[in-house]
């Protein structure tokens, strides 16, 4: 945990700094670019964060979190929320200018609230340029004007779970890859009493994964690359009328569901086929009554449709400071020290697949290769497509995915309660309210 001294004396002057690091515990991968973070004196530190869906990652967060404290001196609480409550509480926290010194948080939310952040650029660009590089679409989300405005911490992985012996007896022999494949494999499902099962409820990760993977596997976008509200089109309209009859073979109450529900339902037996992290899987082999799931469970990504490649977006989080914190050093000393080899490497295989790396050195992390059900998930960061395509992350794209625009758009056709041209004009309308600001 320590910088090797004898290995400084040969350097240039420029180690200084970084040489400073090391009463904090503090190595980087690349001493001499390192930026130094000396805490305040006396200063501790509040992180409201997301609640685990895998209890190792929170473990593995901790122990780090406590390396830390033992270095530096600096006491971490760590607040943990619902993942739909972590938004609202992080904006009340912003705008108030009271609360947690840092915050986990989701897809563009820093961009709802950029003034009330602390620029991190100098350690931004400093851990990509020690750790391979930054995924880029990671990036996007933590970046303003070019300038880093949070960290990005980790994507997700949503990918189909299924039971391959129900798909077997529903006459598949293999998943479909295209979406029509689909839509016959879940009808078929839906026959032998084994229903498929999707979010159509206001869940932050598994609702909007849904809905973005519905609307551009159709060729749809919400926005073009100028910003302009292009949600009405002949392709939205496909994809709405696919989820309509995606829908019919649904078991019933999936209007309603939020992030736990899913996996609850197929942990269940209720469901034979959804789409999650894969948290499902390894909540399903801890449980010796559930050994019969987790041994059938495979895990695969989502069919493409008729735009003719794959194209999903994955629950991404970033960290973020708040500019109201009284200890603005001491956060920076922790983000660096949590994103050190050792320590980030520690986070990725705790959380067993169930959050992918953000810098492209960890991508070599051996948890991708340990399991075959790790697969689908392992590339989510290289993947992913932002919440806002096609066009430029923002204050708008944030309140258009906070205000659940088009997770909505989608409830409201399937159930019933508008019809397809109804949904989608008024989605439209609603987005319009935040890209014409």
């Amino acid at each position: 945990m320590t910088i090797n001294r004898r290995h400084l004396l040969g350097a240039s002057a420029g180690l200084v700094a970084a040489a400073g690091l090391n009463r904090f515990g503090l190595t980087p991968a690349f001493a001499q670019s390192a930026p130094a973070y000396k805490p305040e004196e006396g200063a501790t530190l509040r992180l409201l964060r997301w609640v685990p869906f895998v209890p190792a990652e929170e473990a593995a967060w901790l122990a780090n979190t406590k390396k830390f404290t033992d270095a530096t001196g600096v006491q971490v609480r760590i607040d943990k929320e619902s993942w739909e409550d972590v938004r609202p509480k992080a904006a009340v926290a912003a705008n108030v200018g009271s609360g947690p010194d840092m915050v986990m948080s989701w897809f563009d939310d820093p961009q709802q609230y950029p003034d009330k952040l602390v620029e991190v650029t100098e350690l931004g660009e400093y851990l990509g340029s020690a750790h391979g590089g930054w995924y880029p679409g990671l990036e996007g989300y933590a970046k303003r004007d070019g300038k880093f405005i949070a960290l990005p911490l980790c994507a997700i992985g949503n990918a189909v779970v299924y039971r391959d012996s129900h798909m077997k007896a529903a006459g598949f022999s293999e998943f479909p890859k295209d979406t029509a494949g689909f839509l016959e494999l879940c009808k078929a499902l839906h026959a032998k009493g084994t229903p498929a099962g999707f979010p159509h409820g206001k869940a932050v990760g598994d609702g909007n994964n849904y809905a973005h993977w519905l609307l551009w596997s159709h060729g749809g976008k919400m926005v073009d690359e100028s910003g302009k509200v292009v949600i009405n089109s002949p392709e939205t309209l496909a994809s709405v009328k696919y989820a309509q009859e995606l829908y019919k073979t649904f078991i019933p109450g999936t209007e309603s569901w939020q992030d736990v529900n899913n996996n609850r339902a197929f942990l269940a037996g209720q469901v034979s086929l959804t789409a999650n992290g894969v948290s499902v899987y390894y909540a399903a082999i801890k449980d010796p009554a559930m050994k019969a799931i987790a041994d059938d469970m495979r895990s695969v990504n989502l069919p493409i449709g008729p735009v003719g490649q794959s194209v999903e977006l994955h629950q991404t989080s970033t960290i973020s400071i708040f500019k109201h914190t009284k200890y603005p050093e001491a956060a920076k000393a922790y983000l660096q020290f949590m994103y050190q080899a050792d320590n980030m490497n520690a986070w990725i295989t705790g959380a067993s697949a169930y959050c992918c790396q953000p810098l492209k050195e960890f991508a070599a992390n051996p948890v991708w290769t340990s399991n075959p059900i790790h697969a689908a998930y392992a590339k989510a960061s290289e993947t992913l497509r932002p919440n806002g395509y096609a066009g430029p992350l923002g204050t708008a794209s944030a309140g258009v995915m906070a205000d659940y625009v088009l997770v909505d758009m989608y409830a409201t056709a399937v159930t019933g309660q508008m019809s397809p041209e109804d949904a989608i004009a008024q989605a439209e309308k609603r987005a319009n309210r935040y890209y014409t600001l």
